[in-house]
């Protein structure tokens, strides 16, 4: 846009609707996808389901002491066909399935892998990461020593083409992805996209997937997407021990004190196991069997999500809504619309979101720092903002998502005037 005199009066406006509510004296905080209170009671009764000396399993196993390193049968049997895995291929570990990645790479960059010897660690290892994405992983491969190389998503998941010329070079061991509402777009990944990426020929003869089903449970609406099933997808292109998967309860029970997952091809699960008994006896079982107890079988599990969707989805709406009033019709920004998941992601003007988180948390609200989608907090568009609506109560992400209109108004018609 060319600076007219309707512009001029469109800045003057906003820096108004701005200067407002900035004096409301807020103290707002949308920065990380966390539960509210209110789910985390949704599992309370978990703190009674293991009580005097009912500590067993149905199996007979003694919940208090050493051993099950692969967590307690009767649990993986619940989530194993809740994430699409054989029950004996998936571990149940203990509450933060970010252990559970750290201690894969790991292993691969000392050990090599299932799938080959070589150590990661011997040489240069970098690692595909799909963008906007989530920052814990980029931060967590990052500090592991691996080159993190962006590639772009479109409605469909990463792209493929992209992936493929990064894959054939053999330094590159794998690629990140959250196939399911992925952080913090919402976009999740096709069967088709999920079998080409399966097939997809790379130099590094244990290319991995580093498949973290972090929200396959999490739908905000009845009609949904299938979680997908990438372990048989890659043993029928010839890769059966390509998918690393993640999974949590975290946001599920109590992110402090939930159940994490690690599945993989049979010869993964061999070696993630040998390596794992060098360092610990047995995750806690005991909070592995209040987590059964508490969910019963799978359809426990299906229906108390329900009551999360309950709770998140009003929150999720009214974001949106607030998007679509205040700057639907205009060119000054887009978001998505995810059915699932725990984030929104706002696209707004080149080189916009540094100053709007700026001004947003002026105004007394905080929102994830910008550039935090991509590797080392590098956007290099500068306009990706991910909103996260579900801790604060339904009042107060009302008040924020009118506030972050209002900034979003604020700084782009700055920059538009500016030329």
């Amino acid at each position: 846009m060319t600076p007219t005199p309707d512009l001029e009066s469109a800045l003057e406006k906003a820096s108004r609707a701005y200067e407002e509510f900035a004096s409301r004296g807020l103290d707002l905080d949308i920065t990380r996808g966390k539960p509210s209170p209110a789910q985390l009671d949704l599992a309370v009764d978990l703190f009674t389901q293991v009580t005097g000396d009912d500590y067993r399993t149905p199996g007979g196993v003694d919940t208090r002491n050493y051993g099950g390193l692969d967590g307690i049968i009767e649990l993986r049997e619940i989530f194993a066909p809740l994430l699409k895995v054989p029950a004996e291929q998936l571990l149940a570990g203990g509450n933060a399935s970010l252990t559970l990645m750290a201690q894969a790479l790991t292993f691969a960059l000392l050990h090599g892998t299932a799938a080959d010897s070589t150590p990661w660690g011997a040489g240069t290892h970098k690692l595909i990461c799909p963008v906007p994405g989530y920052d814990r992983h980029f931060t967590l491969a990052e500090s592991l020593g691996f080159e993190l190389l962006s590639i772009p998503m479109d409605d469909e998941g990463p792209d493929l083409d992209a992936a493929q010329r990064l894959a054939a070079d053999p330094t590159v061991k794998g690629m990140w992805l959250v196939p399911m509402y992925s952080n913090p777009t919402g976009i999740t990944i096709t069967p088709d996209r999920a079998a080409a990426l399966a097939a997809m020929p790379a130099a590094a003869p244990d290319f991995t997937l580093l498949w973290d089903n972090a929200y396959a449970l999490h739908h905000l609406r009845d009609e949904h997407p299938e979680t997908i099933d990438i372990l048989s997808l890659c043993a029928a292109a010839g890769h059966p021990e390509r998918p690393w998967i993640f999974a949590s309860t975290s946001k599920i029970t109590h992110a402090g004190s939930g159940v994490s997952f690690f599945a993989g091809g049979p010869e993964t699960m061999r070696w993630f196991t040998s390596n794992l008994a060098n360092i610990a006896i047995g995750p806690d079982k005991v909070n592995q069997l209040r987590h059964l107890r508490f969910f019963k079988d799978s359809q426990g599990v299906i229906d108390h999500m329900r009551k999360h969707a309950e709770i998140i989805a009003p929150k999720f709406d009214a974001v949106l809504d607030a998007l679509e009033s205040g700057l639907g019709g205009t060119d000054l920004a887009t978001w998505t619309k995810p059915d699932g998941g725990y984030f929104i992601t706002l696209t707004t003007l080149e080189g916009t979101a540094d100053r709007i988180v700026k001004l947003a948390a002026e105004a007394g609200v905080k929102l994830t720092p910008a550039g935090a989608t991509h590797p080392y907090g590098l956007d290099p568009q500068g306009n990706v903002i991910r909103i996260a609506p579900t801790m604060p109560t339904l009042a107060d992400v009302e008040l924020a998502a009118e506030g972050l209109v209002a900034c979003v108004k604020l700084a782009s018609y700055e920059k538009l005037l500016a030329g």
